[in-house]
């Protein structure tokens, strides 16, 4: 299976890639709920956010759409948005500071987290920041390099994430 793609991913790659996510959600909002609990309510509506963002804006474009992706957004995308133009996934263009929004996910836990470390010690919040780092680097490191992205049809046909971390 090296060099072919999937045409709809395993489901157990899809809860894998999923599980990252989720345990990379729940971590920074445990984090930000130990500060205050509207900073965690906030982070959770932060990341729903970047969800339907990422559906509506992305994978109504991409190959997968209507099918089941390494993250099953293309198959969730189909239920809720109208199927966009495969040619234009492509041919979008994405920089670094597109991808704030995203590395925000991370950032906003780890200040929280070092704001909680200065004003109270806790061993606990040391280690969820140090998980979430883990989580947040090599986990999706490897989540996208060894199971999703390397078997990715869209992937091969263009995609604009490839382009920006492959510079």
């Amino acid at each position: 299976m090296e060099n072919s793609c999937y045409e709809n991913y395993p489901l157990k790659m899809v809860l894998l890639s999923n599980l990252l996510s989720l345990s990379i959600y729940i971590i920074g909002a445990y984090i930000l709920f130990n500060l205050a609990i509207i900073f965690g309510i906030l982070y959770l509506i932060y990341c729903l956010f970047l969800e339907i963002r990422l559906l509506r804006k992305s994978c109504i474009d991409c190959y997968y759409y209507g099918k089941t992706c390494g993250f099953g957004k293309g198959r969730l995308s189909s239920l809720f948005f109208k199927k966009g133009d495969n040619s234009k996934f492509p041919q979008q263009e994405i920089s670094w500071k597109d991808m704030i929004p995203d590395l925000m996910i991370f950032i906003f836990p780890l200040v929280g987290g070092v704001i909680i470390l200065i004003s109270k010690f806790s061993w606990i919040i040391l280690l969820l920041i140090l998980i979430l780092l883990i989580l947040s680097s090599i986990g999706n490191a490897i989540i996208r390099g060894v199971f999703t992205c390397k078997y990715c049809k869209q992937h091969k046909l263009g995609c604009p994430a490839e382009r920006l971390f492959n510079k």
